[in-house]
């Protein structure tokens, strides 16, 4: 992935602007941006590269990740919402996208991801650990069948707004509820990250 000047400069735009510039630098740790290049690379692997999909991340918190996913080499992407529960991280992420805003192929805003209507090729949930069983229960509910879904968690049970990490693996797989076809993890200093490519279950 080789990220264009354009979006950093918007990156830094969006640092330089905020009010807490701090809580924006979580999203550039170490573990954090591994966590999405994982997610990209394995999107990449396991999607039809000719297609040009509508994505809808949720939980999308500063945007990082969708400008991650415009930066990859393979993917041709139509157009990607991202979504979040905070308003105070919707501007944010129209900043460090701005590029993409600007020509019509990106979205943020405020919506509750567990009743979130919406149409996509690929949904994602990069905060498995942020929601309880019966949030992450109306969220899949409400998924389109024909979408792809992409889920990660980790197993940082430290942070208090961790509710609901997974032990391993296997346990997320547990948690997930869809029918995988891909599913890993890595370590980082302080957790695994796990995560799982597939659909919703014929049931």
């Amino acid at each position: 992935m080789k990220i264009d000047i354009k979006d950093i400069k918007f990156w830094m735009d969006a640092i330089r602007n905020s009010k807490d510039r701090d809580r924006i630098l979580e999203s550039f740790w170490g573990g954090q941006l591994k966590s999405k290049e994982m997610l990209v690379k394995h999107l990449e692997d396991h999607y039809d590269l000719n297609a040009k999909p509508k994505i809808v991340i949720h939980g999308g918190w500063n945007g990082v990740l969708a400008s991650m996913l415009f930066n990859s080499k393979f993917l041709d992407i139509e157009h990607i919402t991202s979504v979040d529960i905070d308003p105070t991280v919707e501007e944010t992420a129209r900043t460090i996208n701005k590029n993409q805003e600007m020509q019509g192929l990106f979205t943020a805003r405020t919506a509750d991801m567990c009743t979130d209507k919406y149409n996509a090729d690929i949904v994602i949930n990069t905060s498995c650990e942020h929601i309880s069983k019966e949030q992450y229960t109306r969220w899949l509910t409400n998924i389109p069948r024909s979408s792809k879904i992409i889920l990660q968690s980790n197993n940082y049970f430290e942070l208090e707004e961790h509710i609901r990490c997974a032990t391993d693996i296997d346990d997320f797989m547990q948690m997930s509820k869809i029918k995988p076809y891909w599913r890993g993890e890595f370590e980082t200093p302080k957790y695994t990250r796990y995560m799982i490519i597939g659909k919703k279950k014929n049931v």
